[in-house]
């Protein structure tokens, strides 16, 4: 369980502070991770998500990773918003199967105003069934903000992606300031974020260093630190980039587990490839929360029955919610559901 002696909350690390830890000898900082991550959390429960992908495909954006970019030929297929009925169909389905927590995701660079209310229409039907409600929506304007937030909106994802410097080798279609500035204006509201990055893009490890620091000087620590691993897909422009060493990215997990202690620590893309193995190592690192179901929007994830199987065999659970803070009997955290056909 969490220790009574937790790790002081810092939001002035420095590029080389955060870099001297990534060059520490392996033991020392799965250790130092370790320790860090027993303060703050249970390190034999995990929060399990899963994913709902409520607009598909046909964004402008040209994000060198992404397939759902239009620009590129990855046979992922534009699809419009859903449906109300469609949206609530699948979060009832949720709520029965034991979430708590239920998001939606959509393909945009940023919503048009006119969208807003029918997402905020889809947060207020889904808070109405008792669940929480997450979005990822990409950028918002304040006023946007403040209407998901009226409607009822708990949490909000906008990942920065990369280090400041490194940024513009991947996207040239939105600045790195404007991520930054979404995230203000859902502080600014009282919703928490989830925000995180990729890494495995042809950065080094300096610049993995420089997307923790710049995520851990935030005004807030992220709820939610999303790490995810390179999907190389065919029609991107990183489809061949060189796979990032696996104990590299242990150690981006450590890192961040160190620098963000109270945050939750998600294993997102990419976990597909991954082996049994190098998920125990980053479980041990500290990452305490995964996405958990068959797709993660266009990318594969693993199956159910694989990661049940994982969690047997290491002694892991799925992370309860507080009853009392959500409201709602304790059940398992599912952030967003997802299958191949209801995104029509």
């Amino acid at each position: 369980m969490a220790s009574a002696a937790q790790p002081t909350l810092r939001h002035d690390w420095s590029r080389e502070e955060v870099q001297a830890l990534f060059d520490l000898p392996f033991p020392v900082l799965m250790q130092r991770a370790a320790d860090v991550h027993r303060a703050c959390f249970d390190p034999a429960e995990v929060q399990v998500s899963t994913l709902l992908s409520v607009k598909t495909g046909g964004c402008p954006e040209d994000c060198a990773y992404c397939p759902q970019a239009q620009r590129y030929h990855t046979g992922v297929q534009a699809q419009k918003l859903m449906s109300l009925d469609a949206v609530l169909e699948k979060a009832r389905a949720a709520k029965a199967a034991g979430a708590s927590r239920f998001c939606m995701g959509a393909a945009w660079r940023s919503p048009k105003d006119r969208d807003i209310p029918k997402v905020a229409e889809m947060v207020r039907e889904v808070k109405a069934l008792g669940l929480e409600t997450c979005a990822t929506l990409g950028m918002l304007s304040g006023e946007q903000a403040l209407k998901l937030r009226a409607a009822g909106l708990d949490y909000y994802n906008h990942n920065l992606d990369s280090a400041p410097e490194f940024y513009g080798e991947i996207i040239h279609t939105r600045e790195y300031q404007d991520r930054l500035d979404t995230l203000g204006h859902v502080r600014d509201t009282g919703m928490k974020t989830c925000s995180g990055g990729i890494v495995g893009m042809g950065e080094t490890r300096a610049q993995r260093a420089g997307l923790l620091q710049a995520l851990a000087n935030l005004p807030a620590h992220p709820d939610s630190v999303p790490i995810n691993r390179l999907v190389r897909v065919e029609g991107t422009p990183l489809a061949k980039t060189e796979e990032l060493d696996p104990f590299e990215f242990v150690r981006t997990i450590a890192v961040a587990r160190i620098v963000m202690p109270r945050s939750m620590v998600r294993l997102s893309a990419g976990r597909e490839a991954m082996s049994d193995e190098l998920q125990a190592l980053c479980f041990l690192a500290g990452a305490n929360s995964i996405f958990y179901g068959e797709k993660l929007l266009t990318t594969g994830n693993p199956d159910v029955e694989r990661d049940q199987a994982l969690f047997q065999r290491l002694g892991l659970r799925p992370m309860q919610v507080d009853a009392a803070a959500a409201g709602v009997p304790g059940t398992v955290h599912a952030d967003i559901v997802h299958s191949d056909e209801e995104a029509a």
